[in-house]
């Protein structure tokens, strides 16, 4: 089914420089969600997925987003997996990571 999926995703990639939240961009952007999730969850364990998920994709490029999306359809490889702990180990993901994402864990309840 995936095989199916390389010719969209592909026109959809190309569409993706039209608009910044259009319909490319957000398919580009949850397929790329899918590939950062499982690498976070093995080299971050502990840090919650979807906000972490979040933070990674809110810091990436336009281009890396396209990079980590295409993985999702064509399978994760080393140079994805660098990509993804490379850009969440960024400074402003890491201050992302601090107000949105851990900052719940953080808190104490009154």
């Amino acid at each position: 089914m995936k095989l199916v999926l390389i010719p969209a995703l592909a026109a959809l990639f190309t569409l993706s420089a039209c608009g910044d939240d259009g319909l490319a961009d957000q398919l580009a952007r949850k397929e790329a969600k899918d590939t950062v999730r499982p690498v976070l969850a093995k080299r971050f364990p502990g840090v919650p997925l979807e906000p972490a998920t979040d933070c990674v994709i809110d810091n990436a490029s336009a281009g890396e987003i396209l990079k980590l999306a295409r993985a999702g359809v064509t399978g994760l490889g080393p140079e994805e997996t660098q990509l993804v702990v490379e850009i969440a180990t960024r400074p402003d993901t890491i201050e992302c990571l601090l107000k949105d994402g851990l900052s719940p864990f953080l808190l104490k309840k009154a």
